[in-house]
């Protein structure tokens, strides 16, 4: 499994309606993309759920490195955001766990990303295995959250560039309150063909 997400900062006078009819017409394109485990095309909106920024940010979980490259290089898509945007920067991590909630036959209308920094002080028996230790309990956090009545599905996924933990939980109605989110958007469409294929628990 592999998570990746580009975040499209538009003016803070932007009308954010642009977008929404933008995926309306076109979200469907991904319903039935090979490869792809669920596309989730969000939305932050100024001043909405603490927002600073008026932002198009569509998440992605992939089942399938080739089909992702296709996608971004391989006239696979992405040619439409840089030629209506330009070329933003895609962050991408790779998979630890996923898990289908309860909520998962639902259409899901919000979703929360948590960033969080591994800090290198996190091995303090200097065996080298205070990472797989915080993974662990990451791992365990994650099964606690996805849990939860109003999850559709929770992934973790981590960046060994920048040595980042990132949480992404789609939520039936709303994020939950005592969520420990960094953003917190809106869902306007998900695209999931392969989200059956996406695996349960622990990636490895």
């Amino acid at each position: 499994m592999y998570a990746k997400q580009y975040e499209i900062t538009l003016p803070a006078d932007y009308d954010m309606e642009i977008i929404r009819k933008r995926v309306a017409v076109g979200g469907h394109i991904l319903d039935d993309r090979a490869g792809l485990g669920l596309k989730a095309y969000i939305i932050r909106e100024r001043g909405t759920d603490g927002s600073p920024v008026n932002q198009y940010a569509p998440f992605y979980l992939w089942n399938d490195a080739g089909a992702m490259a296709r996608f971004l290089v391989g006239k696979g898509g992405f040619q439409n955001i840089v030629r209506d945007f330009g070329r933003p920067a895609v962050h991408h991590w790779a998979g630890i766990a996923c898990h289908a909630g309860p909520a998962r036959t639902t259409f899901p209308r919000a979703a929360s990303r948590r960033l969080t920094p591994i800090p290198a002080d996190s091995d303090p028996d200097a065996d080298g295995l205070g990472l797989a230790t915080l993974i662990e309990r990451e791992v365990e956090e994650l099964r606690g959250v996805a849990g939860r009545e109003d999850v559709h599905t929770a992934a973790l996924a981590f960046d060994p560039q920048s040595w980042q933990l990132m949480r992404f939980v789609l939520w039936e109605t709303a994020v939950a309150p005592d969520e420990a989110a960094t953003e917190r958007y809106e869902v306007l469409h998900l695209s999931a063909p392969g989200m059956a294929s996406l695996p349960e628990g622990q990636a490895w």
